[in-house]
């Protein structure tokens, strides 16, 4: 018998315990991974890496692999260096974060989240689409928009909720965690006077993030694929309570709104 279903009727109507985001242990990287493959299964952006002419031939379940491997060794990268966190009985939903100052590109890191290892094993095309485009242009825009701000500011890389989880908050359970929820463990945005900046790969998100103060700065285009996919970036200011902090990130946000425009990167061969 549960828990919920012993007790009073008051305590019945209490939301569950795990209703509350928490930090991914190492003995939950396989399945937070396995939730954010779900997440991400029909996603433009993150099948850019998997269907390209190298793996045409290949079979749905080597491709779905190859998915769940990629999500895999972001998680444990993020593990062992940024904020990873999920949320549900069942890592119903999970977020990336990357904080201030951090990142995962240093050859320990890549080499302990089993990155360097399938870097070898993606085949030429895959690998060209991940290297030598998507993450050098990630990392210029996020640059170009965030200006001095960028080492300071909150990264969420992703954020994504298993199909059959959706409408619980969660979402929202897991971005406040960061912007506004654990002052304990000095992680608030908005205490700090630190910027949040994210990609969004879906038509949708950008609404739903809006509502929790992003918005949105820029578009930016992959474009080594048969049509171009386009990701939204955007871009949340802390609430302040202290306004030399958000005189800072204002004047920064503004910047970065009024230089809005699509940014490419031309295909390497």
């Amino acid at each position: 018998m549960s828990e919920a279903s012993s007790s009073s009727s008051a305590r019945s109507n209490e939301p569950p315990r795990n209703f509350d985001a928490r930090i991914v242990a190492w003995n939950e990287v396989n399945a937070a991974a396995d939730c954010l493959a779900e997440a991400f299964a029909d996603d433009d952006v993150a099948m850019y890496f998997v269907n390209t002419k190298d793996t045409e031939r290949w079979s749905k379940e080597r491709k779905w692999d190859l998915h769940v491997q990629l999500m895999r060794c972001i998680v444990s990268a993020h593990y062992l260096k940024g904020l990873a966190l999920t949320i549900g009985p069942d890592h119903d939903a999970v977020a990336l974060w990357m904080p201030p100052g951090k990142n995962m590109d240093d050859w320990l890191t890549m080499l302990l989240s089993g990155m360097t290892f399938l870097n070898f094993k993606l085949p030429k095309e895959n690998r060209c689409r991940f290297d030598k485009e998507f993450l050098p242009l990630l990392h210029r825009t996020k640059q170009e928009v965030l200006g001095s701000h960028d080492a300071n500011s909150w990264y969420l890389v992703y954020i994504g909720t298993k199909p059959k989880a959706r409408g619980k908050g969660y979402a929202r359970k897991l971005i406040e965690y960061v912007t506004k929820q654990v002052r304990d463990l000095k992680r608030e945005a908005d205490d700090q006077g630190r910027l949040c900046y994210l990609e969004s790969s879906n038509d949708i998100n950008p609404v739903i993030y809006s509502k929790m103060g992003f918005e949105m700065v820029k578009k930016i285009e992959l474009t080594r694929g048969p049509a171009p996919v386009e990701m939204d970036i955007m871009v949340r200011n802390p609430i302040q309570r202290n306004a030399s902090h958000q005189t800072l990130a204002s004047g920064q946000h503004d910047h970065a709104l009024k230089g809005a425009q699509k940014q490419q990167l031309t295909p390497n061969s």
